[in-house]
């Protein structure tokens, strides 16, 4: 999986300088919103970096790790079962990977269809688990009158129209618990215009399900519009790993 992780103390003093930088990015950008930054989780983005380097950021205090695709996710979860850790899944999910996914997913944060949380329901309580979800919004402008295909640049996501009912799914499916609500900034718009849509989402939501308190909204290029719109997750890899490695096989 990728190139030989670097272990040394050189690639945990590169970590421990990304890192800091991060949190002094939220840190300010909390600042400038009027927000304690404890309210702010930093969940790591670590595809296709090694195990090795999950392990480095273990040990620099990082407790949110996520990964976007289950062939690389699966082992590297299992390497990195001794740690302290809490697993998000935050790519597109197939029906199909949902049974591989709940045995080591905390939180899966882009479930977008009635289907996935059948899926994720059965899985769960096969495994004994319980999973915490949030709902995938599309914030991506309707063309037409019709939402962009992915194949046209589109972040994927639900419709905000159908929040309520999966939702109401979530809630009701055994092994699962309702968490809040993830989005991506659409490319080559303005995230704070994207990020305020969501905002209103997720006030909407919480006013049926108060539970739903999490908003994960924000990666390396705009966590800082992200925090002054609300997020309490900010998902980054590059500015934290460095510049995305390419998977061997």
């Amino acid at each position: 999986m990728g190139e030989p992780a670097n272990g040394s103390a050189e690639r945990r003093e590169e970590l421990a300088a990304n890192l800091a930088e991060v949190r002094k990015r939220i840190e300010a950008a909390c600042a400038s919103a009027g927000r304690d930054p404890d309210e702010v989780t930093l969940v790591a983005v670590t595809k296709t970096f090694p195990a090795s380097d999950v392990r480095l950021l273990a040990e620099l205090g990082v407790t949110d790790v996520a990964e976007n695709r289950d062939q690389e996710a699966r082992p590297k979860a299992e390497a990195c079962a001794d740690l302290p850790l809490r697993w998000h899944f935050v790519g597109q999910l197939q029906t199909n990977k949902a049974r591989s996914v709940a045995a080591y997913a905390d939180v899966v944060q882009s479930v977008d269809r009635l289907r996935l949380v059948r899926a994720l329901s059965g899985a769960a309580v096969r495994a004994g688990r319980t999973l915490r979800c949030l709902i995938q919004v599309s914030l991506d402008e309707p063309r037409g009158g019709e939402r962009a295909p992915a194949a046209t640049g589109a972040r994927g996501g639900a419709d905000p129209a159908e929040v309520p009912a999966l939702a109401d799914a979530i809630a009701a499916a055994d092994g699962l618990e309702l968490d809040g609500v993830m989005a991506v900034a659409p490319l080559g718009g303005d995230p704070s215009v994207a990020f305020s849509r969501l905002a209103e989402i997720a006030a909407d939501l919480r006013r049926d399900r108060p539970e739903a308190a999490v908003i994960s909204a924000g990666m390396s290029g705009d966590l800082e519009e992200a925090v002054a719109c609300g997020a309490t997750h900010v998902r980054v890899g590059t500015a934290l790993l460095g510049g995305r490695r390419a998977i061997v096989r």
